[in-house]
Parts: structure tokens; C-alpha cells; sequence
């Protein structure tokens, strides 16, 4: 089963992906993770890839879908594979469908987390975590039991990350709206884009999941 989690940035596609590694026996194929590692791994793409990136150019979409064409055929993709991250744009689909095709394999669905902006910049703007234990904290939804004070390690030394942001949140998401949510027709036509609810929880967002691919 080869499957897209798509959905905007603090979705929950990554957290879904390695459920479905565990539960299904398939493989999370992150671009960024893929790119990183074919460059340290000195492949032929590799090589390609050093030379554009140490050029600071744009990786192309042909040479991305040459990079994810190469990974698919490792023996470890034989029951399927979850792309995360990819595609981004019509282009990258319709080049994603060309190159599946040539190889004789296909998309059997492309399940959408949908969510509520809003809900989801709360979410994601609200997480600090502790600079020494590593510990991940929320303001509204999992704060730490005193205030100011790790509930593992008691260091008063916390950490935020510069994309979780409220304005670097939102510069994300209209990103994701101006670029890849034109895609959700491309597949909607094709007849294999379903949807799930992910402002639920982690379980449930699962279990929705599951319905879904246990239904193809």
C-alpha cells in the first residue's frame, strides 16, 4: 500500500507515519530526511544533490522524483510506502504519478488532516521545553506543574523554537495554502483523496486512519 499524509505543517503527518510504520510494516519516505541521506551516502543522485545544494540552488522536481524512484525500489519499500512532505505543488504530483506509473506502481490514497487553523497556531505557538532534560511542555494544554519549573529535571531553563512562533506559524500556513493545497482537487479528481478530522487526538486521528486504509 503506498499512501501521501497531507496536511499543513503541525498536522500530526509525521506522529501518524510512524504509527503506520509500526502498525502496517511501511516506510516513512521524508524528502528532507531522503536528500540528507543520500548526499552522506555518496549515491549517484548524491553527488547530484552535493553539487546543487553546496551551490545553494533549489533541488528541481525532476531531480527529486529521480531521488524517490531510486528509494522506492530498496527491498524495504516492497509492501508500501507513506510520503510525507511530498509533493508539494501540481507539478511535483503530476511528476510523482509519471514516474509511479513508470515503474509500475501506483498512489492507492492520499488521506488529508484537516484542521482548524486557528486551534492548530494555538497548538503548535504554545510549546517550549526544558533546555536541559529535553522535556516538551505546553502553555494551555501541558504546562509545567510549578511555573517556571521542569517536572523532570527542575531546571528553570527553557527553550522555544523560532518556527513554533505565532508569525512564523502563520508564514507557514499561508505557504501551505498558496502552494500545496492545490493539489487537494488534483487527487480529489482521481477519486482517491480521504479525509481526517486532525484536531482530535493523537489515538483517534489513528484510528481514523486505519478506517480509512482498512476500507481500500
Amino acid at each position: 500500500m503506498n499512501l501521501i499524509l497531507l496536511g499543513p505543517p503541525g498536522a500530526g503527518k509525521g506522529t501518524q507515519a510512524k504509527r503506520l510504520e509500526e502498525s502496517r510494516g511501511l516506510v516513512q519516505l521524508s524528502t528532507g530526511d531522503m536528500l540528507r541521506a543520500a548526499i552522506k551516502a555518496g549515491t549517484p543522485i548524491g553527488v547530484k544533490l552535493k553539487t546543487i545544494v553546496d551551490a545553494g540552488l533549489l533541488v528541481s522536481d525532476g531531480i527529486m522524483v529521480e531521488m524517490l524512484h531510486d528509494r522506492i525500489l530498496q527491498p524495504d519499500c516492497r509492501r508500501g510506502f507513506i510520503l510525507d512532505g511530498f509533493p508539494r505543488t501540481v507539478a511535483q504530483a503530476e511528476a510523482l504519478d509519471l514516474m509511479l506509473a513508470e515503474a509500475g506502481w501506483k498512489l492507492d490514497v492520499v488521506v488529508m488532516i484537516t484542521v482548524d487553523e486557528a486551534a492548530l497556531v494555538e497548538r503548535i505557538a504554545g510549546r517550549f521545553t526544558c533546555a536541559q532534560c529535553g522535556q516538551g511542555y505546553h502553555d494551555t494544554f501541558n504546562p509545567t506543574r510549578i511555573a517556571g519549573v521542569c517536572d523532570i529535571c527542575g531546571s528553570r531553563d527553557f527553550t522555544r523554537r523560532d518556527d513554533d512562533k505565532p508569525e512564523t506559524v502563520y508564514r507557514r500556513l499561508e505557504a501551505y495554502n498558496a502552494q500545496t493545497m492545490p493539489i487537494v482537487p488534483y487527487y480529489e479528481r482521481r477519486g482517491i483523496l480521504k479525509r481526517v478530522d486532525g484536531m482530535a487526538d493523537i489515538d483517534t486521528v489513528a484510528l481514523g486512519i486505519a478506517e480509512i486504509l482498512d476500507g481500500l
